[in-house]
């Protein structure tokens, strides 16, 4: 997926932990770490708005567009 999350990145700058930021913004750990793993395919606006809130961000701290082909993969493999 050409999107990135960078939630780790922050978090390693705001040394801050998951359980914490999960504490402020009310998401469960579990949800969190789907998203810091990339694993999400959607994040809603509100959880966004919390994140950046609660970790003194913008969004485009927090997601970051590469270029390529969904999914990592070349199209001819797919």
């Amino acid at each position: 997926m050409p999107v990135r999350v960078n939630l780790d990145r922050v978090l390693l700058d705001r040394r801050m932990s998951l359980t914490e930021l999960s504490d402020r913004v009310g998401v469960t750990i579990a949800n969190l770490s789907i998203l810091k793993t990339g694993k999400a395919r959607a994040v809603r606006f509100s959880t966004l708005d919390a994140l950046c809130r609660e970790l003194g961000c913008q969004p485009g701290d927090l997601l970051t567009f590469e270029s390529g082909p969904p999914g990592g993969h070349d199209e001819d493999e797919a």
